[in-house]
């Protein structure tokens, strides 16, 4: 119910967009760049691929539960591969990798771990020990913009949503209010009682209440008879 509205995800989709592009354009060494989500249900989610073959990358890592970009998010700010045939960390994912990709080499930043979802901005080559200090110094750089556009996004979801929670409540209330001809600290009150006795929070109630009652707006109506 409480989505994020289409224009912050617009406008965080497209400075996404342009900070993958930027680190394609400005990273030396890198071809491919984009930005891994995943959450407690191991739900991966690409954002701002500059290329298929980050989607695929990144599918590779979910079927495999291994490679650059889940350490890089889960355990270190950065995990650099110079060479995915010779390294051995990862040894399903690079398989796989140098079967089913050009991808030879990766280069993954940390981006935040937050309520249990983890993020990382990463660039990939074609070509092996492409990646420098100057890849990790400029890499950097993006992946700061990347986490902050991401954290800006969050927090206006969590704006929204606890906008849309106050107006539904508001609303369960003065239906409450007209229904039993009750104050609105009595009305709260009756609502917040509901919550406890059913174990179930607040805006869930009021959404049930409202549900309800426009379900039967003609018994709402109904006054006791004098």
């Amino acid at each position: 119910m409480h989505a994020v509205p289409e224009s912050t995800q617009d406008t965080t989709g497209q400075v996404l967009d342009s900070i993958t592009a930027g680190a394609v354009e400005y990273v030396p060494g890198a071809q491919y760049a984009g930005v891994l989500l995943v959450d407690q249900k191991k739900n991966f989610d690409t954002l701002a691929p500059t290329d298929p073959l980050m989607n695929e990358a990144d599918r590779i890592q979910k079927e495999t539960g291994e490679g650059p970009c889940l350490q890089a998010a889960w355990d270190h700010h950065t995990v650099l591969v110079n060479d995915i045939g010779s390294d051995d960390r990862f040894p399903a994912f690079s398989a796989r990798v140098l079967e089913e990709t050009p991808l030879r080499s990766s280069l993954s930043f940390k981006l935040f771990t937050d309520k249990g979802t983890i993020g990382a901005l990463n660039v990939f080559s074609e070509e092996t020990d492409v990646f420098g200090d100057e890849s990790l110094e400029v890499g950097l750089l993006f992946a700061t913009h990347a986490a902050l556009a991401l954290r800006a996004a969050r927090q206006q979801q969590h704006f929204q949503s606890a906008l849309a929670s106050r107006d539904v409540i508001g609303q369960a209330k003065g239906m409450i209010m007209y229904r039993f001809r009750i104050d609105a600290v009595a009305a709260f009150a009756l609502l917040r009682r509901l919550s406890q006795d059913t174990n179930t929070p607040l805006a869930k109630v009021a959404e049930k209440l409202i549900e309800r009652e426009l379900a039967e707006p003609a018994e709402a109506g109904n006054g006791s008879p004098s």
